[in-house]
C-alpha cells in the first residue's frame, strides 16, 4: 500500500463523493473535527478521524493533510480507497492516517474511527498500567469491558505492517490505549464515536487529577461497574442530542 498514491477519480467515484448521503457523512466528519477542536482533542496539523461509506465498498473518508481542525469544513475532507489511493477531494493525505486507519477499517471492522493525542488520555498512555481504570469514576464507567491496550511503542506507523499490528493489537476492541502514543477511539456512527472521544478524555482527566493528589484511588466493585457500563451502553440517545448540539453551537 502508497499512502500518497493519487490515481485521477472513477466517475463513480465522483458522484458518489458528490451525493446527498456522503454529503452528510462529510459535514458530520467535519463537525467531529471542530468540535474536537474546540474542546482541546488536536494536536497541531496531527491525529485523525475517518468514516466508511456504509455501501460496502471499503472507502472511507478522512481529514486531510495540513488543515487544523478547527477550520476543517465538508468540501475539505477527502475519500480514499482501502489500498491507499486517494479516490476525491483537494487535499493530500498523510501517511500515517491511511496506514492506521485502513487497517482499522479493515481488520478491526470500525465504520468510524477517531485517534488522537489528547492529553490526559495520552498521559495515561505513559504510565506502568497505559490504560483508564474503568472502575475509577461514573464517567469511566462507560468503557468497562471496551478498552484494548497497546504497550508495545513501535515509533511512527509508516508502514502498512504497523498499521495492522496496531489493528490486530485491538482485538475487536471499541477503544484502544496505544503506549507512549495516544488512543483510538471508534464507533458504529459518528455521533456515538464523538460522544465517547470526548468523555473518555474526561474520565481520564478525572483521573490523573485523582491521582496526582497522592491519595489512593477508591475504586467501585466489579459487578457495579459492569451494571453501570450496561446502562450506559444500552441508550445512546444522549449522544445523538451532544452531537446535535455541538451542530447548532459550533
Amino acid at each position: 500500500m502508497s499512502a500518497t498514491t493519487t490515481h485521477p477519480p472513477t466517475s463513480a467515484d465522483s458522484a458518489d463523493f458528490a451525493s446527498a448521503a456522503v454529503r452528510r457523512l462529510r459535514e458530520d466528519l467535519a463537525l467531529a473535527l471542530r468540535a474536537a477542536a474546540h474542546h482541546g482533542l488536536g494536536e497541531g496539523v496531527c491525529n485523525h478521524f475517518s468514516v466508511e461509506l456504509p455501501d460496502g465498498s471499503s472507502r472511507f473518508l478522512l481529514n486531510p493533510r495540513g488543515l487544523l481542525w478547527s477550520e476543517i469544513q465538508a468540501d475539505d475532507i477527502v475519500m480514499v480507497a482501502a489500498d491507499g489511493r486517494q479516490l476525491a477531494g483537494r487535499h493530500a493525505v498523510e501517511p500515517t492516517a491511511m496506514f492506521i486507519h485502513a487497517a482499522v477499517h479493515r481488520i478491526a471492522g470500525k465504520a468510524c474511527v477517531m485517534h488522537t493525542h489528547m492529553p490526559q488520555a495520552t498521559a495515561l498512555t505513559l504510565t506502568r498500567h497505559r490504560r483508564l481504570d474503568t472502575t475509577s469514576s461514573q464517567t469511566a464507567m462507560r468503557f468497562h469491558g471496551r478498552i484494548a491496550v497497546d504497550a508495545q511503542y513501535n515509533g511512527l506507523a509508516l508502514d502498512v505492517h504497523e498499521g495492522e499490528r496496531i489493528a490486530h493489537a485491538m482485538n475487536s476492541a471499541d477503544i484502544a490505549f496505544l503506549g507512549n502514543h495516544g488512543v483510538i477511539v471508534c464507533g458504529e456512527q459518528l455521533a456515538h464515536a464523538y460522544d465517547d472521544l470526548y468523555y473518555l478524555e474526561r474520565a481520564c482527566e478525572l483521573m490523573v487529577i485523582a491521582l496526582s493528589t497522592g491519595l489512593p484511588l477508591a475504586p467501585v466493585d466489579e459487578a457495579l461497574t459492569a451494571r453501570v457500563a450496561a446502562q450506559i451502553q444500552g441508550e445512546r440517545l444522549q449522544s445523538t442530542l451532544f452531537f446535535e448540539a455541538l451542530r447548532r453551537t459550533l
